[in-house]
C-alpha cells in the first residue's frame, strides 16, 4: 500500500501542535491518534505510524510539546546513550509537568476534531495509542471520549494507578472502548501492585480489556532509536496492536 507522511499543523487553542500525518495515498480510512513518547516526534514515531497506516488506518502524532516550540526539542543523537537520559529527562520534566490531564484533553480535543476534518478519514470511530508518558493519555482520551474511542492501547506506560486523586485508573467507568495495556516487568513506573489496581479497575467497570506483562522488556521496549529496545517485545507489540485494531476498528477503505 502506498503511503503519503507529511508534517502537519494542528490548531489548538494554545497554538498549533507540528504532527506527523500518515495515511494511505488513496481512499478514506478510519483514524488512529498515536500520543508520543518523552523524546517526541522523530523518524521511529513516523516509522511506527507508517506500520499502522499501512494497515489502512490515517495516523497522527501530534507533538505534545507544542508550547514549548517545534519538534525536536532535544537532541535525538543522544538516544541511543543510557548515560545521556538523565541530562534529558531534567530538561522534559518539567514539560511533563505541564502538560495537565485538563490541559492534555483539551489538546485531544484539537487533535481527534482534526483528524475528523480530514477527507481521508472516515466518519464515525477512532483508536487511540500511546507510548511510554502517551499510554496515560491514550487511556484518558478513551475515557473523555468515550462515544468515538472504540479501541486504545497503552505500551511500557508509566503510573497508570497510582494514590493520586487524578490517576488514569480512577476513569475506568467511563471508558467504552476495548483497552489493551502492556507493561514492562523491569518498569520501576508501572510496578505489578499498579498492573493488578489497573486491571481490576478495569474489570470491575466491565471494560473489555487485557493487561499483561512483558517480562524480561525494559521501560521504552519499542523504542528502536534508543538504549531500551527489544526487539522480541516490540514485535510483540505489533500483534497485540495491529489485533486490537483488526477487532475492534477495522479498516474498510472507502
Amino acid at each position: 500500500m502506498q503511503l503519503t507522511s507529511t508534517t502537519v499543523d494542528v490548531p489548538t487553542p494554545d497554538g498549533a501542535a507540528d504532527s506527523i500525518l500518515v495515511h494511505p495515498a488513496e481512499g478514506r480510512h478510519p483514524a488512529v491518534l498515536v500520543f508520543m513518547d518523552a523524546f517526541g516526534p522523530r523518524p521511529r514515531l513516523e516509522e511506527m505510524a507508517g506500520r499502522i497506516a499501512a494497515q489502512g488506518y490515517v495516523v497522527l502524532v501530534p507533538h505534545l510539546f507544542f508550547r514549548q516550540g517545534r519538534a525536536p526539542l532535544i537532541d535525538l543523537g543522544q538516544l541511543a546513550d543510557p548515560a545521556a537520559r538523565g541530562r534529558m529527562f531534567e530538561r522534559i520534566g518539567p514539560w511533563m509537568r505541564e502538560l495537565t490531564p485538563e490541559r492534555a484533553m483539551a489538546d485531544a480535543d484539537a487533535y481527534l476534531d482534526f483528524l475528523s476534518g480530514l477527507p481521508s478519514v472516515t466518519e464515525g470511530p477512532v483508536a487511540t495509542v500511546g507510548y511510554c508518558m502517551g499510554g496515560a493519555l491514550a487511556l484518558r482520551a478513551a475515557a473523555h471520549r468515550p462515544e468515538q474511542v472504540v479501541a486504545a492501547a497503552a505500551f511500557h506506560p508509566a503510573r497508570l494507578a497510582t494514590d493520586a486523586p487524578d490517576s488514569p485508573h480512577l476513569l475506568a467507568d467511563r471508558i467504552r472502548a476495548e483497552v489493551y495495556v502492556a507493561s514492562a516487568d523491569q518498569d520501576a513506573s508501572m510496578p505489578p501492585e499498579q498492573q493488578d489496581a489497573l486491571d481490576r479497575a478495569l474489570t470491575e467497570a466491565g471494560v473489555e480489556h487485557v493487561c499483561e506483562q512483558y517480562d524480561g522488556a525494559p521501560h521504552g521496549f519499542t523504542m528502536s532509536d534508543t538504549a531500551a529496545y527489544d526487539e522480541a517485545a516490540t514485535d510483540r507489540h505489533w500483534d497485540a496492536l495491529l489485533g486490537l485494531l483488526a477487532r475492534a476498528l477495522p479498516s474498510h477503505p472507502a
